[in-house]
């Protein structure tokens, strides 16, 4: 049987992109976490040399350990808080591309401790920038943020890269502040520099491999593998929901823009789903549970730490500038993730499943 017309599109244009990325030398901060997994592994498909620095995955299981992606790049140990140790890896890797990840990404642990938070989010950032500086080739870096940098005043328009930053939580607060610093190393010491900076905004991301804890998804998957009622904490609370590769495939764009020397317009982007794709928490826990059986159980907490009930963003100068678009929709992306989880359960690599969603997924 033939392939239809889009399908041979697709695999061309897969076949572009990987002859690309073919050989380049790209470091990833933060290569141990869930989107870290995915994106080395990406990468790694694509025939990049891909380095990774960050500390121990710290859940168990990782998605990281289930990829064996310590077997399948050059990986090392280390606190992105070191300048120096930083400092050095940049040095060793001399890489074209870099991804800039590593974080304190929960917004309930920046309660627990906020002063690991901000000297992790907003020290580290200017760590990896200001070691950025000694490069004298050209380099692309990409520079990870959160849809949550935005004063969020609970409103219904998405949020555009020209507004206001601010932050309630410490988590929120700190990803503010490292714009401000990318903002500033970009104007102070990266105006004639071969390397160029960029930042990207995106949250809420979904898919197999996500173990955290006090996130929707994994609660789902641990509850439904356990026969267990799903705890849901803040039902109501609006988010733009998108498969992890969305934003991912957004991140390798910019890459690609600014390697290949196209002018960018915005010092940021966003990327997140379609507006009709920001949907309340429970609309996802019931999307799930049409394709794993099971119940859920309202956990709401009024005495719990404030978290934003409404947030979007808008999309419109990544489409425009970038030509990005989101490719799977609402129920794409809770289908594939819930496909992984289970499968996964049931045996199947994981590996093996990631693979074939990113190859399903394609070329960004």
């Amino acid at each position: 049987m033939g392939c239809r017309k889009g399908a041979l599109e697709d695999l061309g244009a897969y076949a572009r992109m990987k002859e690309f990325w073919q050989g380049k030398r790209v470091l990833v901060t933060g290569h141990t976490g869930f989107k870290g997994s995915w994106l080395s592994l990406w990468l790694e498909d694509l025939g990049v040399k891909v380095f990774g620095l960050a500390l121990e995955p710290d859940t168990d299981p990782s998605l990281f350990d289930q990829l064996g992606l310590k077997n399948r790049m050059d990986h090392q140990i280390g606190d992105i808080r070191d300048a120096g140790v930083l400092r050095d890896r940049v040095q060793q890797v001399r890489p074209d591309v870099v991804f800039h990840l590593a974080a304190q990404p929960l917004v309930l642990a920046s309660y627990d401790d906020p002063l690991v938070t901000w000297n992790t989010n907003v020290m580290g950032t200017a760590h990896m920038l200001d070691a950025l500086r000694d490069l004298d080739h050209p380099c692309s870096a990409v520079m990870i943020t959160t849809d949550k940098v935005y004063e969020n005043r609970e409103w219904v328009h998405p949020y555009r890269e020209s507004d206001r930053l601010g932050g309630h939580d410490p988590y929120s607060a700190s990803k503010a502040a490292c714009e401000l610093v990318i903002a500033s190393y970009r104007k102070s010491f990266f105006a004639s520099s071969p390397v160029q900076i960029v930042s990207a905004r995106a949250g809420n991301v979904i898919g197999g491999g996500d173990w955290a804890e006090n996130r929707i998804v994994p609660d789902i998957a641990r509850a439904l593998a356990a026969k267990q009622p799903i705890p849901v904490r803040n039902r109501l609370a609006r988010r733009p929901w998108q498969h992890v590769l969305e934003p991912l495939s957004g991140y390798i764009r910019l890459a690609e823009t600014l390697a290949g020397g196209q002018l960018l317009h915005s010092d940021s982007y966003n990327f997140g789903p379609e507006a009709q794709d920001v949907r309340p928490v429970v609309d996802l826990v019931e999307a799930a549970l049409r394709h794993w059986s099971g119940e859920w159980h309202d956990m709401t907490d009024e005495t719990a730490p404030h978290e934003a009930g409404l947030l979007s963003l808008d999309i419109e100068l990544a489409r425009a500038e970038l030509g990005y678009s989101p490719r799977w929709d609402f129920e794409q992306a809770i289908e594939n993730t819930v496909t992984w989880y289970r499968s996964v359960q049931s045996g199947a690599s994981a590996l093996d499943a990631s693979l074939a969603q990113i190859r399903s997924f394609g070329a960004p």
